[in-house]
Order: C-alpha cells, then sequence, then structure tokens
C-alpha cells in the first residue's frame, strides 16, 4: 500500500462525518489557501478545469462545486489525485504550496477526496451536469443601451454636424473597467458628465448655424412642412433610428416656439444634443421593429466608433440585418469599401489605444537625469510605433501573432537613438531591430518597455503583470493589506539587481503566491532599462565620502551581469530569456491566442463574456485560427455572432 494510502484509513471518525459537507468542510479550507484568486476564469489558473463560483454563490451551488471536484480525483487511488497533489505542491503548481502536508487542513482535504472517490452513479451525473450547466450557462449581462464614449461623441458630432472641435477631449476622464473605457457597467452620468454635455450641446448648435446653414442640415426651404421634415429628418439621424410620433410632435412644438426658423432648427438641435437618445446608443432591444436600428448602431460603433451612415439605416429598412451571414456581409462591406476605411483605422486605433493602455505612458514620467532622450514627444513616438505596427497587421492581411514576433518597428527620430538604429529620413520607418538586440514584436518596442517601468528603474513585476493580464487574460490579485511592498535599498557594500533584491518574493509564503506567476516572467526584460534602451549590464554609481572643499565626492561605479532567465508559470515549455524569446511563447501559446480573442469581444460587446458566451469565443477562436491569424477575420466573427439574440441557445442547436 502506497504511503499517502494510510492517510485515508487513519481519518478520526468524527471528521468523516464532518465531510459530508463541502460548504463547512473542505470550501473554507480552500478559501483561506485563496485557491478562488487563480481559479476563476479570468485567474492565471483560467485554463484548468476547477473554476469557483461566485463568492456570494448560494449553499446549494457551493455543494454541487464540492461534487464538481470529482474530475480531479482518482477514485481507484484517491492519494494519487490532482486535487490532493496540486495543493500540497507535491507536483509542480504554479501557485505553489497552498495546504500543507500533514496539516489538519490537508486532512479535511483527503476526507473529501475520500467523500468524492465513494460518489454514486447519480451522484456523479449530477456532478457532471453542474459543469455542463456552467460551461454553458445564462448570458453575460447583456446592456440594452451603451453611452457613447467620448471619441464616439467626437465622431459621431463630426458626421452629424460637420464639427471638427472634438469637444470630448474637454469632458471628465473616461475610467478604465475590464481593461477598457467602454464597458457599460462602469458608463454612468456624474453631474460633471452631464453638466459637460449640456455646455457641448448648446457650443455645438450655436456652432452649426452661425453664419447660416453652412453644413446643409436643413434639407428644404423653410416652412411649416419644411420643420415637419427637419425634426424627422434630423431626428432620425441624431437618434440613429425613426422618432416616435409622440417625439416628433414634442420637437416640432419646440422648435414653432421660435419665429425664426433657423433659430428654431437651432434650438432642436441643442434639445436632440442633451437627450439620452442621442448620449446613449441602442446596442439591443427586444422590440423586433428598433432590432434592425439596433444591429445598425452596434455595427457601426464597433466598427467605424461612429454613428450609422445613410446606407446603414438604409440595410436596417430593408431587412438586410436579420442574420448572422447578411450582418456579416455588411460589415465586410463596412470594413473594405474605400470610403469608411478612415472610420475603420479610428475604430481599430481606439480598441489598440485602450488594450495597449497608452494612456499609462502618456501620463508616466521618466527621471530626466538618468533618461535625457526620454520626452513627450519619446512617449507619443512610442505609441504610434504601436498604433502603426497594429494597424499594418491588420489592414494589410498579415499574421497578428506576429505582433509578438516581428524582428522590425517603425522609428522616427525620437527612438532612433533609443533603439540604437540610425535616424530615419522619413518622420516615421520600418527599420529591422538591430542583430543581437533581442528585440521582437510588442514586447521589444519602447510602449510596452517604458509604460512598464518605474520613473528610474525597471518594475519586472509590472512588466509580468502587464503579460498576464493583456496578453494572457489572467487577473493576479492584488497584494494583500499593509504588505511592504518596498525593496531592499541598494548600497555600496551591497550592490544588488532587480533579481537580487526582489529574492525575498520567492521566499516569503505571503508574496510568493502572486509574485511566482509574474516575477519570472519579468526577469527576462532586464536588459531594458525603463525607457526601452538595451543594457548589456545593470551599472550603479555610488558616492564614496566627501570630495573635500570644491572638490565632488569620488563615485564608485559598480557593474552587475543579469540573469534573464525566466519561464511563465502555466504554460508549457515556456522558459526564455530575452523579448524575442517570450514573443516566440506567446505567439504559439493557445491561450494568448484565445486572449486576443476575449480582449476584442470586451471591446465589442462592452463587457466581460460570461459562459454562455464561451461557444461564441471558441468559433471566434477557431475561426482566427483557421485564417491564419487574421485580425479582420476575428473581427468579423465577433461582429457577426455576437450581440444577436439568443446566442447561447443558438450555438447549442448547431
Amino acid at each position: 500500500m502506497r504511503k499517502l494510502s494510510i492517510v485515508f484509513l487513519l481519518f478520526p471518525i468524527a471528521l468523516r462525518a464532518q465531510g459530508g459537507s463541502f460548504g463547512s468542510g473542505l470550501y473554507p479550507v480552500l478559501e483561506k489557501a485563496t485557491c478562488r484568486n487563480c481559479h476563476n476564469r479570468d485567474g492565471v489558473a483560467s485554463a484548468t478545469r476547477l473554476h469557483f463560483p461566485d463568492a456570494d454563490a448560494p449553499a446549494a451551488k457551493i455543494e454541487a462545486f464540492g461534487k464538481s471536484l470529482v474530475i480531479l480525483v482518482d477514485r481507484e487511488h484517491p492519494d494519487q489525485s490532482l486535487l490532493l497533489r496540486k495543493p500540497t505542491n507535491r507536483i509542480q503548481h504554479a501557485g505553489g504550496e497552498r495546504i500543507k502536508p500533514g496539516s489538519s487542513d490537508e486532512a479535511r482535504l483527503t476526507d473529501w477526496i475520500a467523500t468524492l472517490s465513494k460518489l454514486s452513479g447519480d451522484e456523479l451525473k449530477a456532478a457532471t451536469r453542474y459543469r455542463e450547466q456552467e460551461e454553458s450557462g445564462a448570458p453575460g449581462s447583456e446592456p440594452e443601451l451603451r453611452r457613447l464614449t467620448h471619441s464616439q461623441y467626437d465622431h459621431t458630432v463630426r458626421d452629424l454636424l460637420g464639427d471638427q472641435s472634438k469637444p470630448g477631449t474637454q469632458f471628465p476622464p473616461e475610467d478604465f473597467s475590464n481593461g477598457f473605457k467602454n464597458q457599460s457597467q462602469a458608463q454612468g452620468l456624474s453631474p460633471i458628465l452631464i453638466e459637460a454635455y449640456s455646455g457641448s450641446a448648446e457650443r455645438l448648435a450655436r456652432t452649426a448655424f452661425h453664419g447660416g446653414d453652412s453644413h446643409g442640415l436643413i434639407p428644404c426651404k423653410p416652412s411649416v412642412p419644411c420643420r415637419t421634415q427637419f425634426v424627422r429628418e434630423f431626428g432620425k439621424k441624431a437618434f440613429r433610428r425613426p422618432l416616435t410620433v409622440a417625439e416628433q410632435k414634442r420637437y416640432e412644438t419646440l422648435m414653432a416656439g421660435e419665429s425664426d426658423f433657423q433659430k428654431g432648427a437651432q434650438l432642436v438641435v441643442e434639445a436632440m444634443l442633451q437627450s439620452p437618445n442621442f448620449l446613449f446608443w441602442m446596442y439591443s432591444t427586444p422590440d423586433p421593429k428598433l432590432k434592425p436600428y439596433a444591429t445598425a448602431s452596434r455595427l457601426s460603433y464597433t466598427l467605424w466608433d461612429t454613428m450609422p451612415n445613410k446606407e446603414l439605416i438604409a440595410a436596417a429598412e430593408k431587412g438586410e440585418l436579420s442574420s448572422k451571414d447578411s450582418i456579416e456581409k455588411v460589415a465586410r462591406r463596412m470594413l473594405d469599401q474605400p470610403d469608411a476605411q478612415a472610420h475603420a483605422h479610428e475604430a481599430l486605433d481606439e480598441f489598440v489605444s485602450q488594450w495597449l493602455r497608452f494612456d499609462r505612458l502618456l501620463t508616466a514620467a521618466k527621471d530626466r537625469r538618468k533618461f535625457p532622450l526620454y520626452t513627450r514627444e519619446t512617449a507619443h513616438a512610442m505609441t504610434e510605433e504601436a498604433r502603426g505596427f497594429i494597424s499594418d497587421l491588420v489592414w494589410n492581411g498579415r499574421n497578428f501573432m506576429t505582433a509578438f514576433t516581428a524582428d522590425y518597428g517603425y522609428v522616427g527620430p525620437e527612438l532612433a537613438a533609443i533603439y540604437g538604429v540610425p535616424a530615419p529620413a522619413k518622420e516615421i520607418e520600418r527599420i529591422p531591430f538591430p542583430k543581437g538586440s533581442e528585440r521582437s514584436g510588442l514586447l521589444g518596442q519602447g510602449l510596452f518597455l517604458a509604460l512598464t517601468a518605474k520613473p528610474d528603474e525597471t518594475s519586472p513585476t509590472g512588466r509580468g503583470l502587464f503579460v498576464r493580464e493583456q496578453f494572457l487574460c489572467q487577473h493576479v490579485p492584488d497584494p494583500p493589506p499593509g504588505v511592504n511592498t518596498n525593496l531592499p535599498a541598494v548600497t555600496a557594500d551591497n550592490p544588488q539587481t532587480n533579481r537580487d533584491r526582489m529574492s525575498a518574493h520567492a521566499t516569503n509564503p505571503t508574496c510568493a503566491g502572486c509574485h511566482t506567476l509574474v516575477d519570472p516572467i519579468g526577469f527576462g526584460f532586464e536588459k531594458f532599462d525603463a525607457v526601452g534602451a538595451r543594457r548589456e549590464k545593470l551599472v550603479l554609481e555610488f558616492r564614496t565620502g566627501g570630495g573635500g572643499k570644491g572638490k565632488s565626492a569620488p563615485v564608485k561605479t559598480v557593474n552587475l551581469d543579469f540573469n534573464t532567465n525566466g519561464y511563465v508559470a502555466g504554460i508549457p515549455d515556456s522558459k526564455f530569456s530575452s523579448p524575442a524569446d517570450m514573443g516566440a511563447v506567446l505567439a504559439k501559446s493557445p491561450q494568448c491566442q484565445e486572449c486576443i480573442v476575449k480582449q476584442y469581444f470586451r471591446y465589442s460587446a462592452g463587457r466581460l463574456e460570461g459562459p454562455a458566451d464561451l461557444p461564441v469565443i471558441r468559433q471566434a477562436l477557431a475561426r482566427f485560427q483557421a485564417s491564419q491569424f487574421q485580425f479582420k477575420e476575428l473581427i468579423l466573427a465577433i461582429t457577426a455572432m455576437e450581440g444577436t439574440s439568443n446566442v447561447a441557445s443558438d450555438h447549442k442547436s448547431r
């Protein structure tokens, strides 16, 4: 008999009786071990078969979850079960040792494993049903209305009124949620934003008719019938659907209150721009009459970042947006037609700027004494490089996973010195990375390397977190309250690299659980400083005492070698030692490929994916892979499938 099997024979009878309830037995142990932090749909262990229910789940669901853990139990040899050997770190576990062998917590764990190993046939079927329901459960909360983002507001008033002033840039900053600024759960209306909308509407309406109807908003010769026509046609554009009878009458009455036709039209424009029907666009609706218009708005604001044009509204009216196939046909036309490509590029740029968090770099400060080459213009050049790089991959039909393996960048004068290449003749030019630079794709570009660093030094933790969250869609829990996150000071007597200073993260149980998930990733980028310039060694300078009257203190210089060996816990064969190596790991990783799909889904849908969205994610991923990672095919797949009614049931019926 195996040694561990003895444990199952020696449980106290009282403890076995307690094991009947998962909720009062093992569940508190797993919660104390913080297993939930990684084992959730967005956690580092999201790719495993263990996903915890919500923390506020009812008792019945918690018990059902406990029974579903039977898939991690070897019923013939319980002591060999993954459910035992992983959390106790008897076999390699990315989270390290979460339950100490020989402890009372392990006793509760082995007790529950013994219970699961004896489940009856009916109980096993119930456990299977629980897992199936979790994978195809209720869809994520699908919003019916989405507020215009600031960029959508600017683009909409441009196309509606011909106004190029970009008033949205003066609105209160938008909050990031789920990695983006367009998530419905964070799109409330604060008093400050309402006031900003009111002031903007007044200015836009006044400007629209300054010096006459210069933008041709009034479609006819001023008269009573023209008033009706103006309200109907402008209202249809502004609200992205036909006005109701009551709305038509209300705005006609408002306009008729002004004896001057143009002033009346200006008043209607100002009122409509403050209406929720303008500020919020229909994402979905149960009303069959309005559904085509909701689809038109969804397509337009997703693919163009602006309002539907007259052709798209006409498609809605003709019934051309009633099926996935017809929606995809229209969507493909929207991406390909020459006169709309500028809008499509704008929409992609918005996605890229938020996914790659341009905002963090553009608001970051760097120590100018250490990094004199870094200026505001340098930061802008870094965002433009990433923007142009991704745009080329998407619109020129290249393999999108090249985003992590490309051996070139888009360099202007500001970046040339940092990259160690000659300044290009043009403002920005595609230039191969120098041989031996170990740069590769996004991971070798200044954007990633600078925005994930501190003002005066690199941050292995910050770089590892960015890879986990943006490229693997894995949420790493925040540090526990009260934890000292300061690293040991570097002194002349004890010069250290960041890797040496962060060694405590691997030995301190409070820190190790999370830092072992991110620090080994960040160590692989240590040959690139806080602004993305390559360095062969860490050069430390220390003042060594007084220099005497009128003299500077002597400086002691220490050169330290880097150990850039790293790995990505949870991804097989993921050892690397440079951005180029790391890029190759990500490019071939199914987790990274699926994350690209998830990121675009979240941006498009304005919410996190739910269990019932998994068929959409999987089908889009399969199409993305089959197309050799053409991002435009991913856009079309998500756009055609997502946002329509009964998504989950539709996929079940196939």
